[in-house]
């Protein structure tokens, strides 16, 4: 089987190969000589995905990967690790008697053999490691459990690997280890990247594992400007994310609905990395000093209430002065789902990786903003000017997708009902992802299990519900369920403002000319 190319969306393209040592060879060449407008390249069990700039730099990176030859080893830039494991795991004995061996044998193969870190994915410092020789072929657990410990090392299927943090997992846990395997402060904060080499080493003392905290280190000071009165249903520090860490295991986050936040900032003459806050359900803040502050995002009503009490309503998308002892009041939106509020200099948080967004799924980041919290505000952008009112960027339509990459595991007619019924927006949706329901979910043509993949936002994932899922910016980096069709870039903003109740259609585009797809 030679590479099989398949468009993602408008900005990406999944390459599909015979064999994980093919996937390496690909990732480490393309990691070291990226194409023309590539952006980030995630290696997964049999993919690796290629993200890009733009629709014509992702059409032009189909066009040579169709042809790609790999230069660059897999092994060639990769270093030595070693991990002490005290091989405790609730898993031990059933996984010996797995492979018809005792627990010491078990412990002998595990720390003899010579591993190869693949791939990252799961969770921030979760990394896939092959052997370089041999097949292991674990099964996972029937039943997988709701929290695995920070540090607990674990086999499934060819795999080895280590839990960073404490999270949910169905691996047959072997032993634990006290390694670092994320370290959100360090200059490299996964211990494992592809290409490295690993080996475990049995210890027989007991260590304990002490999480690394995940919100990043303390900004520098800055002028308290805010009060936080209410932060409604959810309040989040964000700004353009932290893209480029896929093979860590770390998503690139940020404002979902980016066009709402790159107007605020720049209304304020902020840069456009400024971080700012995206609410659901409202807020209020009470100003420290004469502060200047827009709101974009959700059709919601903006109110200053001054220092007499007396009230007045402000617009959206403009320049707003707050004086000194004034209040915003941010009402829940009676159309959309999101709200951004940006300030003059932006709002200093600590940062993650470059970043302040905060992750819900991974963790990474700022806490939530909470009543009562003391929001600072930065120097950036003082000499810039200032905006006028402007169109508020809330989108509404029908959705464009780009067939697949992984609409083959549905028929032609369950393609078809796909963008011709009308889909609701479920409560259960949040930062991760929309989830859609209709009153006859869709059916797969195929059986099985679809090897993880690469993600982006965008990507609608078909689970064996029925229902879809469209990923959002704290998606998952790698997924398992077959993506039927993924959202063009352009439409995101629409899916990011969908509230619960809230309807949908899809309609398939072509990737490069976006004109409708009937194929």
């Amino acid at each position: 089987m030679s590479a099989v190319v398949h468009r993602v969306g408008t900005r990406a393209v999944l390459v599909e190969l015979p064999e994980l040592i093919d996937v390496m060879a690909w990732h480490a060449s393309l990691s070291a000589q990226p194409l023309p407008g590539q952006t980030e390249v995630i290696a997964a069990a049999t993919t690796v995905l290629v993200k890009t700039s733009s629709p014509r730099s992702a059409h032009q990176a189909a066009k040579a990967l169709r042809d790609y030859t790999p230069t660059v080893s897999a092994e060639q830039d990769g270093k030595t690790v070693s991990i002490d494991v005290v091989y405790d795991g609730e898993d031990l004995a059933e996984v010996a008697a797995m492979l018809s061996i005792s627990p010491d044998e078990l412990i002998a193969r595990h720390t003899s053999q010579t591993w190869l870190a693949a791939f990252g994915g799961f969770a921030p410092g979760f990394t896939y490691c092959v052997p370089t020789s041999g097949e292991w072929e674990i099964a996972r657990r029937d039943s997988p459990r709701t929290q695995v410990p920070a540090g607990a090392v674990g086999l499934a299927g060819n795999f080895s690997a280590v839990y960073p943090r404490t999270s949910p997992g169905g691996w047959q846990l072997i032993g634990h280890t006290d390694a670092p395997m994320w370290d959100a402060s360090a200059d490299s904060p996964a211990l494992l990247s592809p290409g490295d080499t690993v080996t475990y080493r049995a210890v027989r003392e007991r260590v304990s594992v002490t999480p690394t905290p995940q919100h990043g280190e303390a900004p520098s000071p800055a002028q308290p400007a805010l009060t936080v009165l209410s932060s409604g249903m959810q309040t989040l520090f964000q700004d353009l994310g932290r893209p480029g860490h896929g093979d860590i295991g770390v998503n690139s986050s940020g404002a979902v609905d980016r066009g709402s936040a790159w107007t605020a900032n720049s209304l304020l003459g902020n840069d456009r990395h400024a971080t700012l806050l995206e609410n659901i359900g409202g807020l209020r803040l009470e100003a420290l000093v004469d502060t200047v502050l827009a709101v974009t995002g959700a059709h919601a009503e903006v109110t200053i209430t001054d220092a007499k009490d007396v009230s007045s309503s402000r617009p959206l998308a403009a320049p707003l002065h707050l004086t000194a002892g004034s209040t915003l009041t941010v009402s829940p939106p009676d159309e959309g789902m999101r709200s951004y509020l940006a300030v003059r200099g932006g709002f200093v948080a600590p940062q993650t990786l470059g970043s302040s967004s905060t992750d819900i799924l991974s963790g990474l980041g700022p806490a939530p903003v909470s009543e009562g919290e003391t929001l600072s505000v930065g120097e950036a952008a003082r000499s810039a000017a200032v905006g006028k009112q402007c169109p508020n960027p809330l989108l509404t339509g029908d959705i464009r997708c780009v067939r697949g990459p992984r609409a083959d595991w549905f028929s032609r007619e369950e393609q078809r009902r796909f963008t011709t019924m009308e889909w609701s927006v479920t409560s259960q949706s949040n930062r991760v992802g929309v989830r859609l329901d209709a009153p006859e979910p869709l059916t797969r043509t195929r059986d099985g299990e679809l090897a993880s993949e690469g993600m982006i936002s965008g990507s609608i994932q078909v689970p064996p519900s029925g229902l879809p899922v469209i990923f959002l910016a704290d998606h998952p980096v790698t997924g398992g369920y077959p993506v039927i069709g993924t959202v063009v870039a352009e439409d995101l903003d629409i899916v990011a403002q969908l509230s619960p109740g809230a309807t949908v259609r899809f309609v398939f585009v072509d990737p490069d000319t976006f004109a409708e797809d009937p194929s």
